[in-house]
């Protein structure tokens, strides 16, 4: 048993995916690392996962960024200037959950839509918000996606429908890209390797965020790729918003070694979260919605979402309520970690019945 699989027996940490610790290998990877200055471009760990995640991709070039935060702020910024505007869902994260950084930065305009359960915007919706040339208007320059949407894989067919309107009416595109690999690992075709599917995804824009630090389980970064033209571009604002870094090889090679033994064992904890979901099913109380990769959301009835929290945390099993019971798999949990959190959920429900406590009347939730 690893000792990130033994730590997960002490807590079962199911908050994020970004929770990871660098496993044994990772950390031997990083030390053995070669290391330049990458503000003056002559990092050669840098360089090569730049390279690595561009061929990968199927762009010209990448850029390697602290978060994926950046990354998405730099291809917004990259993409669009002052009083242009982006269009993107209203439960988006590069709308609602990266602090507005495109307008602060940029005063680039977000022109948020209504979504639907997967994620999607209508394509009236979208053809609709896109600005005439019109001095009253913000320019329309950019349409922004997110793949996978709270867990689930935004289907192909959309992808191209999506992009290909934005095409037509002389938008460019961009993929919020966080959880690609997982959704590339999902949907792959049988026969089909998870990065012969991520290239099928990403050929549908004209950029995207990939992020290293959440199923891939690297401790910090995510690459923006595109072309080299807008990798340049992006290459200034990052230096702007201070994502210049130095030796920043000993980052670079987490993701690299990531990328190289880390993506095929997403099915791993895609199959944890099936695993998680079916055991929760069931129990009065409870709402079940999962996907086919590592997140699942649960609602609780009566408001009693804070206290099955506390009573979780109690017996060491973490979890968020941001945006509704978030319990997300990840390769610091194992099956018995899992088979833990389940048999801890079903013992609230057992031993505190609805109204049975103060902290169950705690609310709404």
């Amino acid at each position: 048993m690893s000792d990130v699989a033994e730590a997960a027996r002490t807590v079962v940490d199911l908050r994020s995916d970004t929770v990871t610790q660098p496993t044994p290998e990772m950390r031997a990877a990083m030390m053995a690392a070669p290391l330049g200055d990458d503000v003056f471009g002559d990092d050669p760990t840098v360089n090569a996962l730049q390279e690595r995640i561009a061929s990968l991709t199927g762009k010209e070039a990448a850029l390697f960024m602290p978060s994926g935060t950046q990354s998405n702020l730099c291809g917004i910024l990259a993409h669009c200037g002052r009083g242009d505007e982006y269009i993107v869902g209203q439960l988006a994260h590069t709308y609602r959950y990266e602090g507005g950084g495109a307008a602060v930065f940029g005063s680039v305009q977000p022109q948020p839509l209504l979504q639907d359960a997967q994620g999607r915007m209508a394509l009236a919706d979208i053809a609709g918000a896109i600005k005439p040339d019109d001095p009253h208007f913000a320019r329309t320059r950019l349409l922004c996606l997110e793949n996978t949407w709270n867990g689930n894989v935004m289907p192909d067919e959309y992808l191209r429908s999506a992009t290909a309107l934005a095409r037509d009416k002389g938008l460019n595109t961009h993929l919020d890209g966080a959880r690609v690999f997982n959704a590339a690992v999902a949907s792959a075709a049988q026969g089909q390797t998870p990065y012969e599917r991520l290239r099928e995804i990403a050929d549908h824009f004209d950029s995207l965020s990939v992020c290293f630090s959440k199923g891939l389980g690297a401790p910090v970064g995510s690459a923006l790729c595109g072309s080299k033209e807008l990798i340049e571009r992006a290459r200034r604002v990052r230096k702007m918003a201070g994502g210049g870094l130095r030796q920043a090889g000993l980052l670079a090679a987490c993701a690299l070694h990531a990328i190289e033994h880390h993506v095929e064992r997403l099915a791993d904890d895609h199959a944890h979260a099936a695993l998680l979901a079916e055991g929760l099913r069931g129990i009065e109380g409870l709402s079940v919605r999962s996907a086919a990769t590592n997140i699942v959301f649960v609602d609780v009835a009566d408001g009693r979402g804070p206290a099955l929290l506390e009573f979780l945390a109690a017996n060491k099993v973490l979890a968020t309520g941001l945006i509704g019971l978030r319990f997300v798999t990840h390769l610091g949990v194992d099956r018995q970690g899992i088979e833990h959190a389940v048999a801890t959920v079903r013992r609230f429900f057992s031993e505190l019945p609805a109204g049975g406590s103060a902290a169950a009347k705690s609310g709404p939730y």
